[in-house]
């Protein structure tokens, strides 16, 4: 079980996928990267969008902060499920599970600009693949968005489109974060 850090839900726990398919932010992880993120308010009434969301632990930890919503996306069953599951103890306008693979959403996706991604792949992600999705997203973001990613610490640094440039990068033990936004 994770729990959520800060804001309005503090100390919730939600539950993990379970099964070893996906690897959860790890507490120590989440604090740093929310404190910086809350540094750049960049949470605030934001449109939050979580890519391989997982259990949805980065999404629903930035709806108790403030985001004014979120679109919480997985393309795995279990995931999916421990998604939903996590989601009805968030009742709140604007939060939104779907069950897609991350470019097929994007490339059908009608919202809002996004404000907050959150792109959290499974380790055997390809490079490539990772490269596709950011240059999805990249037309979808707001201005003054900011883009996270998180991969293994051996992990390249992402192949980021024309569009987005990184700002900041953090090692953490075996994860390593990156920061992007719109130039």
């Amino acid at each position: 079980m994770a729990r959520i850090i800060a804001g309005t839900h503090k100390g919730r726990r939600i539950a993990a996928v379970p099964g070893t398919g996906t690897r959860p932010t790890s507490d120590r992880v989440k604090e740093s990267l929310f404190s910086r993120l809350e540094g750049y308010d960049a949470l605030e009434d934001a449109v939050v969008v979580d890519l391989f969301a997982g259990s949805g632990a980065l999404g629903f930890e930035a709806l108790s902060r403030g985001a004014r919503s979120l679109e919480a996306v997985d393309v795995a069953e279990a995931a999916y499920r421990t998604l939903h599951r996590n989601a009805e103890l968030f009742v709140q306008n604007g939060l939104s599970v779907h069950k897609s693979q991350a470019l097929r959403y994007l490339n059908s996706r009608r919202g809002e600009p996004i404000e907050l991604l959150f792109l959290d792949p499974p380790y055997t992600l390809s490079e490539a693949e990772l490269e596709k999705v950011l240059h999805a997203a990249s037309p979808q973001l707001h201005p003054g968005a900011t883009v996270v990613v998180e991969r293994d610490a051996r992990a390249p640094e992402p192949a980021w489109p024309p569009t987005l440039r990184r700002f900041h990068e953090k090692s953490y033990g075996s994860t390593r974060i990156w920061l992007a936004e719109p130039q």
